[in-house]
């Protein structure tokens, strides 16, 4: 996996730790780029310090339930996606805004305890995900450009489908994947999906069930 300047191939190429970013409703692939506004004190020191050792910042999700720590903070799902600052500018009023480009996903093996005000972890790297020749095998491009494109259809959003129609499937499921607007839940399904056909799958039924709870919403509201 080539990220920036970065290429990462094996477990050692990848640090032990990663600072953690928790964001509900993001999802970042491996190979994916986000960009995102830094404003918060602790997140602008927590840049500063990805930027000074090794350019990588942990995505992931808080806890589905809801669920908090005693000290306020909110526990997190198990998986989430590391991501290298790929490129950063300074607004000139005090923010941040950067660009990171999917590296591979982790599972946290455990929480550290830090003195600094982001928190930190120990993690488990998905080393399939450095593969950059992933399978793409038996996935039905057909399908999930149909199913994709109904439901921009029925929600009166557009695509640019001549950049979509190039892709290819692994940029093109993945892509669909981190701009589909679904909520926290159906993000994690997607992170969490085995692989590349796997994700294709969980997509196409996500999507097909949003659609069918749209035209069971507009039938009711004609009765």
């Amino acid at each position: 996996m080539q990220a920036g300047n970065a290429h990462y191939r094996l477990d050692r190429d990848l640090p032990s730790t990663v600072p953690i970013f928790p964001l509900e409703g993001a999802l970042l692939l491996p190979g994916g780029r986000m960009p995102l506004n830094i404003f918060e004190p602790r997140y602008l020191e927590m840049v500063d310090e990805a930027i000074a050792g090794s350019r990588l910042i942990g995505i992931i999700q808080p806890s589905l339930d809801g669920a908090r720590r005693a000290d306020g903070e909110p526990e997190l799902c198990n998986v989430g996606c590391a991501g290298r600052i790929i490129a950063l500018s300074e607004s000139g009023d005090g923010r941040y805004l950067i660009s990171l480009q999917g590296v591979c996903r982790f599972r946290i093996v455990q929480e550290l305890t830090v003195k600094t005000p982001f928190r930190q972890c120990r993690f488990a790297p998905f080393l399939t995900d450095l593969d950059e020749d992933q399978a793409e095998a038996g996935i039905d491009r057909p399908a999930l450009l149909k199913a994709f494109r109904a439901y921009l259809q029925a929600n009166d959003l557009e695509a640019d489908w001549e950049s979509v129609s190039r892709a290819e499937n692994a940029m093109l499921v993945n892509a669909l994947s981190m701009m589909a607007p679904y909520g926290p839940a159906e993000k994690q399904a997607l992170l969490e999906a085995a692989d590349l056909k796997t994700r294709a799958e969980t997509l196409i039924a996500i999507t097909e069930m949003a659609l069918a709870r749209e035209n069971e919403d507009f039938g009711s509201s004609l009765q």
